[in-house]
């Protein structure tokens, strides 16, 4: 029997897809966040819809804004496999992937498997690794898979990259090539929290004395309920005027004279599936045009590029995007 489901903005509708298990899920998990957490709810919710969305995520923010222990904290509200690797310029493919072994009871060589095999991996100032650990990790980003000594070796669901880096100190950093960006679904911008949410943060650490942040969050999901999710997302309804909506402001990026490179299909792909994880989160089994507004700035951040007159000038790729949505007539 269908069901009344209130919208975020007091609407009454006939949801055709059952979202009640789904929404409580991640307002337990946003309340638990909050026992540690001050603030940064965007880059939480951005984190919850990656992970619904079945993508990876880029958090970008100078140190000290809680990029790692948000992510740490989300990682164990869930009851998955979590690996934390720290990316350093020695760090070499066999220290994330794993190595062969040679068994001297069986006389054959046995794989080990590195800290990459896990269900969520944190990876710290992803830009600090050279080219070939990069290159290792861009497989099983893309792929969901690594090849070993020609063997192919699946990674079990849910598998997803939560990636820090530091936008200002670039001594000993590499630069992220555009492939494997790409593969990320968003990247998240982390800024300063305000006045009153950095006295919020000193009551809650002045309260704590003695606890343990990560005692404080409890595992809310398991991993057969993260996948029962992601499915119930790909049934979000999306619109045909929708679809044409988000294939336009992604053309746009392509002819838009202030970038030198626009976004592949891949990022319209990535804002039709955020958006859809958006409306489930709100109680909708349709996506909205304020979805795709909401969602396109973090899609397409990283996947554009500015002409060097237009950097030179102060232009950011997030004023470009909301020029480009502002741009487009809503469909109606």
């Amino acid at each position: 029997m269908e069901e009344k489901e209130p919208q975020g903005d007091g609407l009454q509708f006939n949801s055709r897809i059952d979202l009640g298990k789904l929404q409580n899920a991640v307002s337990q998990i946003k309340e638990e966040m909050g026992k540690v957490i001050v603030g940064q709810q965007d880059m939480i919710e951005l984190l919850i819809i990656s992970i619904l969305a079945n993508g990876h995520s880029l958090i970008e923010g100078v140190p000290g804004v809680a990029k790692t222990v948000t992510a740490k904290l989300l990682a164990k509200t869930m009851s998955v496999d979590f690996s934390r690797i720290q990316f350093t310029p020695d760090l070499m493919p066999s220290d994330i992937l794993g190595t062969s072994i040679f068994n001297v009871k069986t006389s054959e060589f046995q794989f080990k498997k590195g800290p990459l095999f896990s269900n969520i991996i944190l990876i710290d100032e992803i830009n600090r690794a050279p080219a070939k650990t990069q290159a290792a990790l861009f497989e099983a980003m893309a792929e969901r898979q690594i090849t070993m000594d020609g063997i192919e070796y699946a990674m079990e669901p849910p598998f997803l990259v939560f990636a820090t880096q530091n936008p200002i100190e670039q001594e000993g950093t590499y630069r992220l090539p555009e492939a494997q960006l790409d593969r990320f679904l968003f990247k998240i911008n982390v800024e300063y929290p305000s006045l009153e949410e950095e006295i919020q943060i000193l009551e809650s650490k002045h309260q704590q004395k003695n606890k343990n942040e990560e005692d404080m969050v409890s595992a809310l999901l398991s991993a057969e309920e993260i996948a029962v999710y992601q499915d119930t997302i790909k049934e979000i309804i999306v619109e045909k005027n929708l679809l044409r909506y988000i294939a336009s402001i992604v053309d746009n990026t392509r002819t838009n004279a202030n970038l030198y490179l626009g976004a592949s299909p891949r990022a319209s792909i990535a804002i039709m599936d955020a958006s859809k994880a958006l409306a489930a989160i709100n109680g909708r089994d349709f996506i909205t045009p304020d979805d795709i507004k909401t969602i396109a700035a973090p899609v397409l951040g990283h996947r554009i590029m500015l002409t060097p007159e237009r950097e030179m000038e102060g232009l950011t790729a997030a004023q470009v995007v909301k020029q480009i949505v502002d741009g487009i007539e809503i469909p109606r």
